[in-house]
């Protein structure tokens, strides 16, 4: 009984204990709900506060900044497509503004009237193009005893090198006077080996130089309607073609570059040829009087645009510049040595645009940390200038860098990435729909209509892809201000070329680091635009929730795009274990 009696009492110990620990847990348990409730009614006025005094006055600074941006873009637009249609529809056609007569064989005194004219053939490993270029160069129709064709190899690869130098002993043997050089390193790429090439004694005797990349086959009749521009017009010093490209139907990327370059030839450049006399050289399809590079000091590898620096700098001691995009010539029938012929958009140059988007964005990289870069180092001299017009200096700094290179490329990535999915969590701001959504797409459709108008139905796709690549413009722009690391990085755009044609090819023989799938995941996926792609759905679906200005009608769309970005589904994949086998094409 003892012993019975004194578990009894253990018994009620233990269940008080027990009362004792589930009543802590409940009382924890109410004290945690309870603070978790205490903690949002003092967290919720204190997001709002600060909502309303810091996010929502900084998110419509941004607003207004971007919208100033808009209107200045727009003015610029509507300048440019002014400029365009004055030159179409006013302003005479160049063979009238111009002294333009047909050069003619004098079979009694030889070629004595045709100038010397030397073709350059810039080429960096580009196996797949350059039997392309150099028997389109070799096929230009001049006398052979005026011209003269130099491939600038400098390729890394010995047995490219190899390849391209019998090549050219091929077309030789042919009797075309053709110089193959190479030089010890590759010192400012492009830049440095132009600059190398016309230092040689016969490249000293030509009056002329023709600049061809080696995805360019300029057609035979070239020189023949070209030259006569340079030759009777002694003030201008460049004439620039258009471009035409032969795999512009290749896919998606294509087309959308296509679209691009379409609206800078039509539109920038023929109405900043017709007015002002000046644009860029695109690098190569043009004719450079061999007088007007040395006077503006030869080229120079400072920045990745070499191209464009030795345009500005000749634009600055007064020479004046041509763009041939449109002319139709009827020929002379005085011509003993020709047949008729009727040539329609002559000057147009057959390209190749990069079909990978790998590819696409180191040539964005390079053509906008480029001009941002040479606008930091050149923006002082421009304005010290007093050879041209206070005009010309306006249009140079104001129009050709700071709106077209600098606001155009910031503005379409900080609004449409950045900015308007902020705006959308935040219905305290208004955004006048005129400026964020419609008047882009008008623009849009309008400068695909008259540019490239047989892809009018991708007006609306441009803009979403546009989108995309303003996010890499936009680094590669702060780099190029900055001067930062890879403001001179120089990356040759990879040409396909004939390689999926049945064409031999030369494997790489690099080791491979890394195992094959690692390699094609590094290549393949993008976390930057993935990230870009989640942001974006996420103020999408908040704006279906909560908002009621409809922006998910565009963020989603655009999130697409950018997940078809990250996953490297934009243009033709290119399968790097076999350079032979047939390429995918995507978008």
């Amino acid at each position: 009984m003892g012993s019975g009696n004194q578990s009894i009492p253990c018994f009620l110990i233990f269940c008080k204990e027990r009362m004792a620990q589930v009543s802590a847990k409940s009382v924890a348990i109410e004290w945690l709900l309870g603070s978790t409730a205490d903690i949002k009614d003092k967290i919720g006025p204190i997001w709002k506060l600060i909502k309303s005094t810091f996010i929502v006055p900084v998110l419509r600074v941004a607003l207004y900044i971007c919208l100033v941006m808009s209107f200045l873009l727009f003015v610029e637009w509507v300048h440019v497509m002014f400029l365009a249609a004055l030159a179409k529809l006013f302003r005479k056609k160049p063979v009238k503004r111009y002294k333009w007569e047909q050069m003619k064989d004098d079979l009694e005194n030889g070629n004595v009237g045709f100038p010397m004219v030397l073709v350059q053939v810039p080429i960096y490993n580009e196996i797949e193009v350059y039997k392309i270029s150099i028997g389109a160069a070799c096929r230009l129709s001049w006398p052979s005893d005026r011209l003269v064709v130099q491939v600038l190899d400098d390729s890394t690869d010995p047995v490219i090198k190899d390849m391209i130098e019998k090549e050219c002993m091929r077309w030789a043997s042919e009797g075309i006077n053709i110089r193959y050089q190479i030089r010890q390193g590759r010192k400012g790429y492009k830049a440095g080996a132009l600059k190398e090439g016309l230092k040689h004694d016969y490249a000293q005797e030509c009056e002329f130089v023709a600049i061809f990349d080696a995805d360019f086959q300029p057609e035979p009749d070239f020189l023949r309607q070209a030259m006569p521009f340079l030759i009777q017009n002694q003030e201008i010093g460049l004439v620039q073609a258009r471009w035409r490209f032969v795999n512009a139907d290749e896919c998606f990327l294509t087309r959308m570059q296509e679209i691009s370059l379409d609206f800078q030839f039509v539109i920038e450049q023929e109405g900043g040829s017709s007015i002002h006399s000046f644009f860029s050289f695109n690098g190569s399809g043009g004719i450079w009087r061999i007088a007007t590079i040395n006077e503006a000091g030869g080229w120079k590898d400072r920045t990745t645009v070499e191209d464009m620096d030795l345009a500005i700098r000749a634009g600055l001691k007064g020479w004046k510049f041509l763009f041939l995009g449109d002319l139709q010539v009827l020929k002379d029938f005085s011509i003993p040595s020709l047949t008729f012929f009727y040539i329609s958009c002559f000057q147009q140059v057959k390209s190749e645009l990069p079909s990978t988007f790998k590819a696409y964005r180191f040539q964005q990289h390079r053509w906008s940390c480029g001009p941002a870069n040479l606008f930091r180092k050149m923006v002082i001299d421009i304005s010290k200038n007093k050879d041209i017009s206070l005009r010309k200096k306006f249009y140079m700094i104001y129009n050709f860098f700071f709106i077209r290179k600098v606001v155009g490329t910031m503005f379409t990535f900080c609004f449409y990435c950045v900015v308007l999915p902020l705006l959308s969590l935040m219905p305290e701001v208004d955004v006048p729909k005129w400026g964020a959504i419609t008047a882009t797409f008008i623009i849009a459709t309008i400068n695909t209509l008259i540019a490239t108008p047989r892809s009018i139905h991708l007006a609306v796709p441009w803009v979403l892809f546009e989108n995309i690549m303003s996010f890499h413009r936009t680094k590669a722009l702060l780099i190029g201000l900055m001067e930062a690391k890879r403001a001179n990085e120089w990356i040759v755009t990879e040409k396909l070329g004939d390689t999926f044609k049945g064409k031999s090819t030369v494997e790489s023989s690099k080791p491979n680091k890394h195992p094959q799938w690692v390699k094609l995941l590094r290549e393949r996926i993008l976390p930057q635009e993935l990230l870009i792609a989640l942001f974006l759905s996420a103020c999408g679906c908040y704006g279906i929730v909560y908002g009621d200005d409809m922006y998910y009608l565009y963020l989603f769309p655009q999130s697409v795009f950018f997940t078809i970005a990250g996953f490297g589904y934009f243009g033709t994949i290119v399968p790097s274990s076999q350079q032979q086998a047939v390429p995918q094409l995507l978008f």
